[in-house]
């Protein structure tokens, strides 16, 4: 199962299944990922043995590793999308980081507006706050006079 699984999240990019079998599939085939940084017939074969898919292996080693050359480690990302109706079970997204245009996009955008924070230093301080005064209540009630 997590073979065909590994195949299939290398074929397509992004898989939807439960977050059991994503955080197992994540142990799978980070390694599988990792190994394919230096194309040699050894590593091939290594991977091979693993996925049993030739498409996934040539895609693996064409694609996928080029984009993923300079990354240290975490290779899949898993977002979690909600409770199944049928038997409640938790499932999710399973993808490769690299391939996801949107957050692509939003991390590009972050790193472009960002501020660089300094030290004031003749910061006055801040005037307290006052309260604003309710207005008196004025009697206008006349006693009478006793004269």
């Amino acid at each position: 199962m997590l073979s065909n699984m590994a195949s299939s999240l290398i074929l397509h990019k992004r898989i939807f299944t439960t977050l059991a079998k994503a955080k197992a599939l994540r142990m799978y085939a980070e390694p599988l990922i990792n190994r394919a940084k230096e194309d040699t017939t050894a590593s091939r074969r290594v991977v091979f043995k693993y996925l049993q898919n030739k498409e996934a292996v040539t895609e693996l080693f064409k694609e996928v590793a080029a984009k993923i050359a300079d990354r240290p480690g975490g290779y899949t990302r898993i977002l979690k999308t909600g409770n199944r109706l049928g038997d409640n079970a938790k499932t999710c997204f399973i993808e490769l980081v690299d391939y996801n245009e949107n957050m692509l996009k939003e991390k590009a955008a972050k790193k472009t507006t960002r501020t660089r924070r300094s030290k004031k230093k003749d910061a006055a301080p801040a005037a307290p706050a006052v309260a604003p005064e309710a207005p008196a209540a004025e009697e206008t009630a006349e006693t009478p006079s006793a004269e």
